[in-house]
């Protein structure tokens, strides 16, 4: 009986200590979260962002302190831009563990799911050669902009961007896009010069926004804009005369900011994902691999192996589409079929001198500056490498003129984004006539270029996409003769001419024309000056 009894007592309090473990002491955290929440919004009061955003007073005298995920950002999933770290600077198998791992993320809540991605993102990789944060996220995160919200940050005395991101992922798109003074986040732990996927305290971060506030003697200038957040920290602003918060109801309806309102034009960025890789679009990129794969040799090997009249068609039919335009004070017996002629186009992807080919249904030389071997060997054109010494260049160029078409690419590099970058000189001494032509190409789920990527596998890239799209348009014929001689003030000639080429495919375009070169594309997304080393294909 005494058995049954100590049992039975055994059972009751089994009973007891599970449902206070999973009832009462959540409960109890609860009411201890409400009550810190009730004494912070005691502390300060908060209001409306709509009462911000019509605010009549000038803020050109207060320092703005908001929240970058909270308020500035429309969207309030953090997952896209740890995909891009994880596919970008880490590899496919990261991205694929990071997207099984997700589910995960969501359950364990806010805090402990972003120390989970950092983790798997950032463990092993190499702080010194880590460029996602300046070359690859901005594109991302500029798209994601508010525009309401930006309009009031930016009439902000002083700017603080506060983040619970790693501060190297979001200080480049602050500073260098936004223009934002001060950016505060989280710092990611070093041993060796490697990540080691953890993240400093959040008292650092406390030490930080300190910073920010040295010298100022008083806080009555400083007005904090924050989200809603259920790790929100009440702290970061309880130094602000004012705290307004946004709701996700706002955030909704807000517009994403349009390109022309940035304030640092987005010319060059790097990365293979063209898409914002949400949760969905990440499994449908992975579901869709192995079939981009096969296609990709599909496509590649008819392009290579038939003629164009045959190839053309049949590309058409996997996806690929070509859409051609030609001058329409070209007579119908001409149609560019004259040998001896230059081609001069603006720069999309490796593959635009091979569908300018197929718009004219007959073979090109192309002569390149810098192309990796394999690119080389793959090419179904001819492809000549020029040498960098002016003179040297300028005589190849001649002598492949006289045995037939050629086509150059006078910027010298790729750019994604609607800009030309600056035309070299060089093409328009070589000939009477030049013909510019303007290219563009769009891809919906892989760029076929990088800066700092194995660049032998750009077109394959390219064509991994299901349906890719190229437009050539060829344009009115331009004498260099009759350029140079309106040219005024004393100009090199040859810069006239370019410039000129330049600003017609510009309007074809409707591209914004620029004086950047090659070097400056790859100095910001690469550290190097984009010379491709012939002794390596993957470089």
């Amino acid at each position: 009986m005494a058995k049954m009894v100590m049992m039975s007592t055994f059972f009751f309090k089994f009973i007891f200590i599970f449902w206070y473990r999973f009832f009462f002491k959540p409960l109890k955290s609860l009411r201890r979260s409400v009550s810190n929440i009730t004494y912070a919004t005691h502390q300060f009061k908060y209001q409306r962002y709509h009462s911000l955003l019509h605010r009549n007073s000038d803020l050109n005298d207060h320092t703005l302190i908001f929240d970058v995920e909270g308020a500035l950002l429309k969207s309030s999933s953090v997952f896209p831009f740890f995909m891009l770290v994880a596919f970008e600077a880490g590899g496919l198998l990261r991205a694929i563990v990071l997207l099984l791992v997700y589910p995960f993320v969501c359950l364990v809540g806010d805090e402990m799911g972003l120390k989970m991605m950092v983790m798997i993102c950032f463990f092993g990789i190499k702080e010194e050669s880590f460029r996602v944060g300046r070359t690859v996220l901005p594109k991302f995160l500029l798209e994601d902009v508010g525009s309401e919200m930006y309009e009031v940050v930016k009439r902000g005395g002083k700017k603080v961007g506060l983040s619970k991101l790693p501060r190297v992922m979001v200080e480049s798109f602050l500073k260098e896009y936004l223009e934002i003074n001060f950016v505060v986040g989280r710092e990611l732990k070093v041993f060796n010069g490697f990540y080691v996927g953890l993240m400093e305290e959040r008292k650092t971060v406390h030490a930080n926004l300190e910073l920010v506030r040295e010298g100022k003697g008083n806080s009555s200038d400083m007005i904090g804009i924050s989200g809603f957040h259920k790790d929100l920290d009440h702290s970061f602003f309880s130094t602000c005369k004012e705290v307004y918060m946004v709701t996700e109801a706002e955030k909704k309806n807000w517009k994403n900011l349009a390109r022309d309102k940035y304030p640092k034009p987005l010319i060059f960025h790097d990365g293979r994902l063209a898409l914002k890789p949400t949760p969905l679009m990440t499994l449908a990129m992975l579901i869709w691999l192995p079939c981009g794969f096969i296609l990709a040799l599909i496509r590649i090997t008819t392009a290579l192996s038939l003629p164009y009249n045959i190839s053309t068609p049949l590309l058409e039919f996997t996806g690929l589409r070509l859409t051609i335009s030609r001058p329409k004070t070209t007579n119908k017996e001409d149609k560019f079929l004259l040998k001896g002629r230059l081609y001069a186009c603006n720069h999309r992807t490796l593959l635009d001198p091979l569908y300018l080919s197929f718009t004219l249904s007959r073979d090109l030389v192309a002569v390149t500056y810098s192309l990796s071997r394999m690119s080389e060997i793959l090419a179904p054109i001819k492809t000549v490498r020029l040498t960098r010494n002016r003179d040297e260049d300028a005589k190849t160029m001649k002598s492949l003129l006289k045995h037939g078409d050629l086509v150059v690419c006078p910027e010298g590099t790729t750019c994604r984004e609607p800009y030309l970058l600056r035309f070299s000189p060089l093409f328009s001494e070589l000939c009477v006539e030049i013909i510019p032509v303007a290219i563009d190409c769009h891809v919906t789920m892989f760029h076929g270029t990088t800066a700092g990527g194995l660049k032998c596998l750009d077109p394959f890239f390219f064509l991994m996409n299901p349906t890719p799209s190229y437009s050539v348009q060829l344009l009115e014929k331009v004498s260099p003769s009759i350029t140079a001689s309106n040219v005024i003030n004393g100009d090199y000639a040859g810069f006239a001419v370019a410039n000129h080429v330049q600003t017609q495919i510009g309007k074809a375009l409707e591209f914004e024309c620029t004086q950047l070169n090659r070097k400056d594309k790859y100095l910001i997304l690469a550290g190097n000056e984009g010379i491709v080393s012939t002794t390596k294909s993957g470089k």
